[in-house]
This record gives C-alpha cells, sequence and structure tokens, in this order.
C-alpha cells in the first residue's frame, strides 16, 4: 500500500511542479549572489548564521549554498508543498471519489491513514534533497569549493562539510513532520482538496506570523516554526544541541496529537455519503 501510494504521488504533475519550483530557488539565489558579487557587491551581510546570512560565505565557498538554499525555502516553499501534498491526501481521493475505493481493500482505515502519512514524509525528504542537491550542483558550478569555516570560525574539512550538509538536510526534512500530520488532519475534515489544501497553507501563514509578534513571546516556543532555522546551530563548533531538541521535540509532539487527531477523525468518517 504505501509503494503504491508514494508512486500515485510522484506521478502527479502537482508533485512534480512542486519539486521543480523547489529546485529553482537555489537555482536563482546562486545566480542572484554571483551577480551581485560579479558587480563588486559583498554578496550578503554577515554574522548570526541564521537565513539569509549564509549568503554571505557562498561566494568563498558553494557549499554555503546548500545552507543558505534551505534557509531560503524552509520558512515558506518548503511547507507549502508539504501542505499542498498533505492536505490533498484524503480530501484530494474523496473529492475525486476514489477514497470509498481503497476502504474496500481489507487493509483498514488505520493502515491506509498510516501509509498516506509515511508518504507525506517521504515527500518531506525528496523535497528537501532536492534543494539541496541542486543547491550542492549550482554552489559547484558558480563557486569554489574546499574547506569551509564554521559560524564559530573554525576550520572543517569539506567532507566534512558534505556530512553537515546532509544532516541538516535531515534536520530540515524532520522539522517538517508537524507540518504534515497538521495537514492530513485537516485533510480529514473536508472532501474538497482545495480547501483542504487553502487551509493548511493558511494556517502556515497565519503561525509564521504571529511567531512575528513580539507580544505573544510567551506562546510562540509552542510554535511549529518557531525552532526551524535552528538547523544553523550544526555548523558551529561544538555543536548547539539546545534549540535543535527543543525543535525535534516539538516536531514530535505535533506530529502525535494531529495524527491522533487525524485517526480519531479519519476512523469515524462517513466517506460513502
Amino acid at each position: 500500500m504505501f509503494r503504491s501510494e508514494v508512486l500515485t504521488t510522484f506521478r502527479r504533475w502537482r508533485t512534480l511542479a512542486l519539486l521543480g519550483v523547489l529546485a529553482a530557488v537555489p537555482v536563482l539565489v546562486g545566480i542572484a549572489v554571483k551577480l551581485e558579487t560579479g558587480d563588486g557587491g559583498s554578496g550578503g551581510g554577515g554574522g548570526g548564521g541564521e537565513g539569509p546570512a549564509f549568503i554571505a560565505q557562498v561566494t568563498n565557498n558553494g557549499l554555503f549554498l546548500v545552507f543558505t538554499a534551505l534557509a531560503v525555502t524552509l520558512p515558506f516553499f518548503l511547507p507549502m508543498a508539504i501542505g499542498v501534498i498533505a492536505g490533498d491526501a484524503i480530501a484530494g481521493e474523496a473529492n475525486v471519489g476514489t477514497l470509498r475505493y481503497l476502504l474496500v481493500a481489507p487493509a483498514g482505515r488505520s493502515r491506509l491513514l498510516l501509509a498516506k502519512y509515511a508518504t507525506v514524509m517521504t515527500f518531506c525528504l525528496v523535497a528537501t534533497l532536492v534543494v539541496a542537491l541542486s543547491a550542492l550542483t549550482v554552489g559547484a558550478l558558480l563557486f569554489p569549493l574546499g574547506d569551509l569555516t564554521t559560524i564559530s570560525g573554525t576550520r572543517i574539512g569539506f567532507g566534512d562539510g558534505l556530512l553537515r550538509a546532509l544532516l541538516i538536510a535531515l534536520v530540515v526534512a524532520v522539522s517538517l513532520i508537524g507540518v504534515a500530520a497538521l495537514g492530513l488532519f485537516v485533510s480529514t475534515l473536508t472532501g474538497s482538496g482545495i480547501a483542504a489544501m487553502a487551509t493548511t497553507v493558511g494556517l502556515l501563514i497565519t503561525v509564521q506570523i504571529l511567531d512575528q509578534i513580539p507580544q505573544l513571546d510567551a506562546l510562540q516556543p509552542y510554535f511549529f516554526s518557531h525552532y526551524w532555522l535552528s538547523f544553523a546551530d550544526l555548523m558551529r563548533e561544538p555543536v548547539y544541541w539546545d534549540d535543535l531538541q527543543k525543535n525535534l521535540g516539538l516536531q514530535a509532539l505535533y506530529a502525535a496529537f494531529f495524527g491522533s487527531a487525524a485517526w480519531a477523525r479519519f476512523t469515524t468518517k462517513d466517506v460513502t455519503a
């Protein structure tokens, strides 16, 4: 069942289009940095290590384009893509009338829901790796590669840098499991795929806006997006684990809560009416 769901998802033009957009973001960022530095620009500000601050190092080492691309896509592009796939997982099937036929199989609703969630998580990993590989390719073509300097100022080898880039990509993928569970839950609430996708993406935007309001600082550590950029701490020497652990724990909490809510809703939902 899982294999069938994965093949069905990745054969859709919508999925391929989303992956294409994600792959294009590092290309645009790399070209923009190259043009700016070619005109005598500095390539971006330094310090911090979060978000676009990685751009300051891209011209010195193309591997930093991987970190920059993940930082640029994580706040919006990656979650939006996950929200579209997760929101359509159940509601899309119900909308076209294929969900009732899937439930005729002896696998049961719980197994079907688990296969859907595993498929969305597979897309999370594939989408993140697409961004990372696209950025690595563009970085290698446009900028030099070699040893790199961490945020802490220490030097590490290129091989170690590649391993950290892979680890960062995996952390980014895991950071989206809360969004995947939320989108799957929303998908069980409606029979319209478009409504589920729009609601999920709307919730993503709303939460990230709330995460920027200073008056809500007491609540912000509980928003699923609050620690997303903590992956930058993997580029410190030694690595800072506090925010990374908080992020992973928070994502597990969201996944458990909304996954349970999706299961409770889906196992009692009337899909034959």
